[in-house]
């Protein structure tokens, strides 16, 4: 059955559906996948949801810090303001969260989903009004990607009536971060009428200080901060009609400008100064620029019945201008080895000798575009109550690189005297295409205390690849499809407890070049199972137990891992399994107290290893390479725990978040060594690179103080690693780099009526 046939069976059936959770048909233009707090315990699966008062009560903008305080969510840092995620869920390869399906108000956000899925683009938490994480077997309704589950950004929600917010901050390290919103909604004779007006802008000069002197020549020589600055408009119509509907248009802006590096430290340097760039990565910058506009238009003809359609479009352009590989004047390593070795090549990296910087202008531009089509149907067949849910959605992305490499030539004192450029688009110049065709089913049914929820997803991908480097034009093309599917149920025991599960198929497609190769997709068959409790004192508890068999797990096939790689490389089977809990619970509260003393925990344990000999993974320098069966994944950590406590009076409040993630290993050949396996595919050999080794154990205290003014305004204070902690969080992209050090933070916020 070819596109075209299968979009025309299932479009009059997408009339009968809608992604939302339970009936949803008079909540017109629902963003939300969960919803509330209250719909996370209803799921057939695990999920959570944060609200836009849990994203603020530590004062967060790195969405790293706050997934934390999900079970089962492990993440990789890499530049400690949460920039560029790294997100793993449950075992599957964090690079770049291109194993995760990113949305924002339920429309796909990562820049190129299907053509390149690396996550250089993800919506900015600190401007959300809430935060919704899927994991189980409810995913079945989103994809592409169904191994590693979904997180959906909820943008501020256009009020009620005329509100404005005002949220500033500033901070350590020049820091200061700004948002301001203003909106309505306006009764006419042909309907209601409502706006909002964002503004979220971020800034500061970075807590890493660069080594060695400026260059004249060259680019204007960076700091180690960024600009972020994101407007935002949305509009709306209900229409005075006999049918409840509404016509949403939102339009928003991204634009960041990072003096940011791949580039880490040697791991002697770090003992001595964790916070050190080398005078090499001087010139590292990305700017990127995000646009996205969605117009959604939701109906509800009957309490029983509703509809959601969605257009959407988002373009995305970034230049990472960055240090790959340095020169002696002999040979030219990569910046791994370079940092391994500690020889001539680290002197010219810290601009104490006389060599050559090589830097790659990673220039790409990426859009994605499409129409989805959502509904519900409540309806009763004999004895059972149901809900049908059915979508289909017509995709289409691309990502085209127009990359060179430029040669710095340096003095003994790390001084610039001449560049060499390549010509543009010399490294690479291609277009990357990917044109999709999704769809699911899924029926949720309701037979007393139990609710069945069966659901199927059909993906159906067509690749095109154009690479402009020869004489002319080299196109190949291909095309795959994927059928996948999944069942829960949810259980209940008495008024506040449940047993939920299920069991479910995962897949990931392959990139377009390995999909036109005949490569397989990675597929994954996955089963949970929990209980839910909540007593009439107001504790919450939910443990769940999890288990993924990985049939092919796809990885990048570099030691970059960034996710960015053209193809990806097999490690063949993997398997995971854990244990999640999470308990909610204000004894203060519940026994009368005159202090609140809200409690919150987040516990993950999980075992992820490879379950065959990957031994040389693609390229030999991939960070999987050489593992063993029994190996444990890199970057899985065993152990992560979150622990939150607070103290809350009438004014005031004090809330410390206490989070320890387990130690682990950078590579799958499990070695506290700083060595990958290079050498090359024939003949591959154990190498000296940075970019091998340990992640170490984190204890991170976070701490916050607020004091309400009056009812409308309150100031704060926050404190981000309270102890000062130093430790290694990452090794990737090239080799180690530190977590963010102590920082505080003081600003006031206000609400106007």
């Amino acid at each position: 059955m070819n596109k075209t046939q299968m979009t025309f069976l299932l479009t009059p059936v997408a009339l009968w559906a809608n992604a939302a959770v339970g009936n949803q048909g008079t909540q017109l233009g629902d963003v939300a996948v969960i919803g509330s707090k209250q719909a996370a315990t209803e799921l057939p699966g695990s999920a959570s949801f944060f609200d836009r008062e849990d994203l603020t009560r530590q004062g967060y903008d790195d969405i790293n810090r706050i997934l934390r305080e999900t079970p089962g969510v492990y993440v990789r840092e890499e530049d400690g303001y949460g920039l560029f995620p790294n997100i793993s869920i449950r075992g599957a390869d964090p690079g770049r969260s291109s194993k995760v399906t990113i949305m924002e108000d339920g429309v796909l956000m990562a820049p190129a989903p299907y053509a390149a899925p690396a996550a250089y683009y993800s919506p900015t938490a600190g401007r959300m009004s809430g935060l919704e994480v899927v994991k189980g077997s409810s995913q079945v309704r989103f994809g592409p990607r169904t191994t590693g589950g979904i997180v959906n950004y909820l943008s501020t929600p256009i009020p009620q009536a005329r509100t404005g917010y005002l949220r500033s901050a500033a901070g350590t390290d020049g820091e200061f971060r700004n948002q301001v919103w203003f909106g309505d909604r306006i009764d006419s004779e042909v309907g209601q009428f409502g706006y909002l007006v964002e503004l979220y802008h971020r800034q500061t000069d970075g807590f890493k200080t660069l080594q060695g002197a400026r260059s004249e020549i060259g680019p204007d020589a960076g700091g180690t901060g960024f600009r972020r600055i994101e407007p935002l408009l949305k509009l709306s119509w209900t229409p005075e009609t006999q049918l409840n509907q509404r016509l949403e248009l939102t339009y928003g802006r991204s634009e960041l400008d990072a003096d940011e590096t791949y580039l880490g430290i040697t791991t002697s340097d770090f003992a001595r100064n964790a916070h050190l760039r080398y005078a090499a990565s001087q010139f590292d910058n990305i700017r990127t620029q995000q646009q996205r506009a969605i117009l959604r238009y939701s109906a509800a003809p009957t309490d029983f019945f509703s509809l959601d359609a969605k257009l959407y479009r988002t373009d995305f352009a970034r230049n990472w201008d960055k240090i790959r590989n340095v020169g002696d004047g002999d040979t030219t390593v990569g910046l791994g080895q370079a940092l391994a070795e500690q020889g001539s090549h680290l002197a010219v990296l810290k601009g104490q000798a006389a060599g050559t910087w090589g830097y790659r202008d990673n220039n790409r531009e990426y859009y994605a575009q499409g129409i989805e089509l959502n509904a519900s149907l409540d309806y009763q067949f004999g004895a059972i109550e149901n809900t049908l849910r059915v979508g289909i959605r017509q995709h289409e992305d691309e990502v085209f690189r127009f990359q060179r490499n430029t040669s710095f030539n340096v003095d003994e004192q790390g001084l610039v005297t001449s560049r060499d450029f390549n010509p543009p688009g010399s490294q690479d110049n291609r277009k990357q295409q990917a044109e999709a065709t999704a769809a699911f089913l899924e029926n949720a049914m309701r037979i007393g205390a139990l609710t069945l929820t069966p659901g199927v997803r059909v993906e159906l991908i067509d690749w095109t690849v154009r690479d402009f480097r020869g004489a002319e034009p080299a196109i190949s093309t291909g095309d795959e499809s994927f059928v996948t599917g999944g069942l829960g149920f949810h259980y209940e025991l008495t008024a506040g407890s449940a047993l939920f599960g299920g069991v479910y198929q995962g897949f990931s497609p392959p990139s377009p070049g390995d999909g036109i190769a005949g490569e397989d997709a990675e597929e994954s068959v996955s089963i949970e199972l929990g209980g839910r409790t909540r007593t009439e004192r107001g504790l919450t508890q939910e443990l769940v137990f999890f288990g993924t068999l990985f049939e092919n797990l796809l990885v990048p096939d570099n030691a970059g891992a960034s996710g960015a790689a053209d193809n990806l490389a097999s490690v063949g089977e993997v398997e995971t399994y854990g244990v999640e809990y999470a308990l909610s619970y204000d004894p203060g509260r519940q026994l009368g107290w005159r202090l609140g003393t809200p409690l919150a925990l987040a516990a993950t344990y999980t075992n992820a290893e490879i379950a065959n000999d990957s031994n040389v993974v693609g390229d030999p320098e991939s960070i999987f390479s050489g593992g063993r069966d029994g190996a444990d994944l890199p970057y899985v950590p065993d152990i992560q725990v979150s622990v939150t406590a607070g103290l809350e009076g009438t004014k005031w409040s004090l809330s410390l978040r206490a989070l320890y993630v387990d130690e682990s290993f950078a590579t799958a050949l499990n070695t506290s060594e700083e060595v990958i396996l290079g050498g090359d595919a024939s003949d591959p050999q154990i190498v000296a690179d940075a970019r091998g080794g340990k992640i170490d154990s984190q204890f991170v205290i976070d701490l916050t103080a607020r004091y309400a003014v009056s009812e409308s305004i309150s100031v704060f204070a926050n404190t981000f690693n309270l102890l000062d902690r130093e430790y290694i969080a990452s090794r990737l992209p090239e080799g180690p780099r530190p977590g963010a050090p102590q920082t505080f933070l003081a600003g006031i916020e206000a609400n106007f009526y």
